[in-house]
């Protein structure tokens, strides 16, 4: 029952590599997943946690085809969560060259299923609807295959071997990609900070850091303090308010400005 658990949560993972209706092949939801099948929760959601991190910066932009999660997440989790228990930190240093070979299997995966489109598109001309839900269908069928065929691979080659090849890699690979795995999640972190980058924002991203260095105060203390600086920022600045306008006419845009902030409050 654990490997149909298992083998499940890969094709769903696959699966939302396109679809992205639920996130499963989030590597925070699919690690997670794939430890409660197999009975270690907590070594799965440290793991997923950690490659979370390291994805943060991962997406498909244009035609440039992001490093597979899914891929990385599920089979990294069962190598860590399964019968080989190898530990986390090599587990997330199997999961850098896991995810780059779920990219190749990406782009075959997408390259084939465009002949899907074009059957797809003479069946439309046809009026044949069910040919081309049958399509669709087995479009995101072999999304799902793509990560489950090699996850029901590892199974099938079993502990022993999978810890014994892990084993023959040498320690200088292994401890470069772990290295590699901790430079990228701060690579992730830079890339979304510098998509969110905003004069007024940088003085609580500093606060962060002096707080988080001078106290002992955990993330989840941080992110209540977090979120109470900025809905006092939200109150007190007159950017969210008309307190401030200066040319006491503006009445329109006053108005307008408390009722950006009362939308704001209100939907915390």
């Amino acid at each position: 029952m654990t490997a149909f658990f298992v083998v499940l949560i890969a094709f769903l993972a696959g699966v939302e590599g396109v679809a992205e209706q639920f996130q499963f092949h989030q590597p925070i939801l699919a690690a997670s997943l794939i430890g409660l099948a197999t009975g270690h929760l907590i070594e799965g959601v440290v793991l997923g946690g950690t490659l979370q991190l390291i994805t943060l910066g991962w997406m498909n932009i244009g035609a440039a085809m992001a490093p597979d999660a899914a891929l990385a997440s599920v089979v990294s989790a069962y190598l860590v969560t399964g019968p080989a228990q190898v530990d986390i930190k090599t587990g997330i240093a199997i999961a850098i060259p896991l995810a780059i070979a779920g990219q190749v299997l990406t782009i075959v995966v997408r390259t084939l299923t465009i002949s899907f489109a074009h059957i797809a598109d003479r069946e439309a001309d046809k009026g044949n609807v069910q040919a081309i839900d049958i399509l669709n269908l087995a479009g995101v069928g072999i999304q799902g295959l793509r990560i489950a065929i090699p996850m029901i691979i590892v199974m099938a080659v079993g502990a022993e071997p999978v810890r014994a090849a892990l084993a023959s890699i040498p320690d200088v690979i292994t401890g470069g990609l772990a290295v590699a795995g901790g430079f990228i999640v701060v690579v992730g972190y830079a890339m979304v900070i510098n998509m969110m980058a905003s004069p007024d924002l940088w003085p609580f991203f500093f606060l962060g850091f002096a707080l988080s260095a001078l106290s002992e105060v955990n993330l989840i203390g941080m992110g209540i303090i977090g979120l109470v600086l900025a809905l006092v920022y939200l109150q007190l600045s007159p950017k969210f308010n008309n307190k401030d306008d200066g040319d006491g006419g503006g009445t329109g845009g006053g108005t307008s400005g408390g009722n950006d902030l009362d939308a704001i409050l209100n939907d915390y």
